[in-house]
């Protein structure tokens, strides 16, 4: 089998992750299969674009319903797709979210992914399978930088059950032979980013600042420190990972770390508010339980083995974000964004 007929399955699809890897995979004359929840909204917005595209590559992906808590489902489409790749990117994904929901959070992180390898070894398919990781399963980290070797230290249910789905892809990868690649990525942002995730409630934010439908911004803890990346290039990737001839484990990340702070900082320099203190206000509602105050990876096995390495750094990351909201808001980016300082891309981290 050729690569231009590989058949994907991606399993949600229609969020940030799985839009852009779909449109990579279509871009690579893969067929795409797609997992998503029924809801009561159509929540189809991120890959629509796809089905604007000229060259019809929409003419190869495919939609189904299906959800991570439906073993019996993903056994089905399993039998019925016989995907050549697996990408397991369906989750609760939100981090504070997940103290409000733990057991759907676990049901859905962890149990899914459980159950979407048992349709696999059952159904005989022959397939490689990436599953989605976080820096959230460091927590309360032991070591700066992480690394594949470092241990995890997950300080939310949304960490606790991504910890279970690293394991349990070990276990099922020596146990049975499968093919099945960790990939613990770093926080990676786009336009696509959801709203309720803090740098796109900062983006967003703005643009309704400067449209006059927003007075503040409130957040919580401004001293956060992450490392941030470019979503399009952190699902290439995931990609990469299964193109090797074994199956391990990769930490995707950019090496520096800034704090929401730095981005608030950055954020409103570009649209010359340089008193950005004025439009935020703190809610204790928006602290986690357990905070988080440091997380900073160490992508240099991907680079030595992958070749892979982040290109977009973190204040071109912020003007693209902020370029994004700006024109969805109707408003001139020409009259609004500043030139990036020449020191722009320099962040504390690693080399």
């Amino acid at each position: 089998m050729t690569e231009k007929n590989k058949v994907a399955l991606i399993t949600g699809i229609t969020g940030q992750d799985g839009s852009y890897l779909a449109e990579f995979l279509l871009s690579k004359a893969y067929e795409v299969h797609g997992i998503m929840r029924r809801a009561s909204v159509f929540n189809t917005e991120r890959i629509e674009q796809i089905y604007q595209d000229p060259h019809q590559s929409h003419r190869r992906l495919f939609l189904h319903y299906g959800d991570l808590s439906d073993a019996s489902n993903l056994n089905q489409l399993i039998k019925i797709i016989k995907p050549d790749e697996i990408y397991n990117l369906g989750a609760q994904s939100h981090v504070k979210v997940s103290f409000e929901i733990p057991e759907y959070t676990a049901n859905t992180d962890a149990l899914g992914t459980l159950r979407l390898l048992d349709a696999v070894r059952g159904s005989g398919v022959k397939t490689k399978i990436y599953q989605a990781g976080s820096s959230e399963m460091f927590g309360q980290a032991t070591q700066m930088p992480q690394t594949e070797a470092t241990a995890f230290n997950p300080a939310s249910p949304y960490g606790a059950a991504k910890v279970f789905a690293h394991h349990i892809c070990k276990i099922y990868r020596e146990g049975y032979g499968m093919f099945i690649c960790n990939g613990i990525l770093f926080n990676h942002e786009s336009p696509r980013r959801g709203k309720t995730f803090v740098t796109r409630k900062i983006t967003t934010g703005i643009a309704n600042i400067l449209s006059g439908k927003q007075e503040k911004i409130y957040l919580g803890n401004l001293e956060a420190k992450r490392d941030w990346g470019y979503a399009p290039e952190y699902v290439e990737a995931m990609w990469l990972m299964l193109k090797q001839d074994k199956p391990d484990d990769y930490i995707i990340a950019t090496g520096e770390t800034h704090s929401i702070r730095e981005f608030l900082d950055a954020a409103f320099r570009l649209v010359n508010l340089n008193n950005w203190e004025k439009y935020i206000g703190i809610d204790p509602a928006y602290y986690r339980p357990v905070e988080v105050n440091l997380l900073l990876g160490d992508y240099s096995k991907a680079k030595k083995l992958l070749d892979w390495q982040p290109k977009v750094k973190f204040a071109e990351l912020v003007k693209i974000m902020l370029e994004a909201d700006l024109k969805q808001a109707g408003l001139d980016n020409q009259k609004f964004i500043q030139h990036l300082p020449n020191h722009s891309r320099n962040g504390a981290g690693i080399k």
